[in-house]
């Protein structure tokens, strides 16, 4: 039987081991990227990040961006789910018009929004139309606004994503489940905790374990909309590797912050697994 898998084994390991164990290794040099001559730094490059402000500022921001849009995205992608799911007569048309922004290319949605969120833009003038001159701000260059309104425009394009996935999970709850709960004398809010939560503990996992490692390393939206700016408002551990390795030729330090990223991918990963698995397995 191995035998049989040896082939694509070679070729993983050829396309994408060899590579990350060269990369952790540049990781540990001087490297720019060019020059074949290259000197061995140990952990010059891990010490420097964390005097770094830019880096850490970077790493906080990454943290801060996948909590808020985890918490936020499956709220309201769990509210659009429960919406769809009742009885209403266009529920289908609804659960194609939410879905539709999760299939548009991030870049495409980023410069979309950049266009309607800028300070003459769509956004800014549906403001001033009703009246409300001053809500108008300058959403993307205002440093103390520009990072939510990177969250909000992630969220309102991958929060038809999440309610998708727990739209399934609802339709797998048996109606007579409910039903026995409603002659028991549950309400709404009482059979929704005490009855679909539990069963909707798989759907709960996927989308936070997608949305927490999507979020940990966004990259194509946040360049996008705002290239990590104005100044380093808005930038993240992945816009930070870009700008370092082909703004400033840092390579081994571009690549030293990629380690860091990966670690932080599979410590939040794993430890989120563990954490709703157990949950999962308690529910059931």
């Amino acid at each position: 039987m191995w035998w049989f898998a040896l082939p694509a084994l070679v070729l993983f390991a050829f396309v994408v081991l060899v590579p990350s164990a060269r990369g952790i290794y540049y990781a540990f040099t001087d490297w720019d990227g060019l020059d074949p001559d290259l000197s061995f730094v140990s952990l010059d490059n891990f010490t420097d990040m964390t005097g770094d402000p830019d880096a850490v500022r970077a790493i906080w921001h990454t943290l801060l961006i996948a909590l808020s849009i985890t918490v936020l995205q499956n709220l309201i992608g769990l509210l659009l789910a429960l919406g769809v799911n009742s009885a209403i007569k266009t529920r289908n048309v609804l659960r194609v018009f939410l879905f539709a922004p999760a299939v548009i290319t991030p870049i495409v949605t980023a410069y979309l929004w950049r266009n309607l969120l800028g300070p003459d833009g769509a956004v800014n003038s549906a403001l001033g139309a009703v009246g409300l001159d001053s809500w108008q701000q300058n959403w993307l260059g205002d440093p103390d606004l520009a990072l939510w309104a990177v969250v909000g425009v992630i969220v309102w394009q991958f929060a038809g994503y999440s309610m998708v996935i727990f739209l399934a999970g609802l339709q797998s709850v048996p109606k007579e489940v409910h039903e026995a709960a409603a002659i028991d004398g549950a309400g709404p809010v009482r059979r929704f905790w005490s009855v679909t939560r539990p069963l909707l503990a798989p759907a709960i996992t996927i989308n936070l374990m997608l949305s927490i490692i999507g979020g940990i390393k966004l990259f194509d939206q946040v360049y996008a909309l705002t290239g990590g700016g104005p100044g380093h408002a808005t930038d993240t551990i992945s816009t930070l590797i870009y700008k370092n390795a082909f703004t400033l030729g840092e390579f081994g330090y571009s690549i030293a912050l990629a380690v860091v990223l990966t670690v932080i991918v599979a410590v939040a990963s794993t430890g989120q697994y563990v954490v709703l698995s157990r949950n999962e397995r308690a529910a059931s």
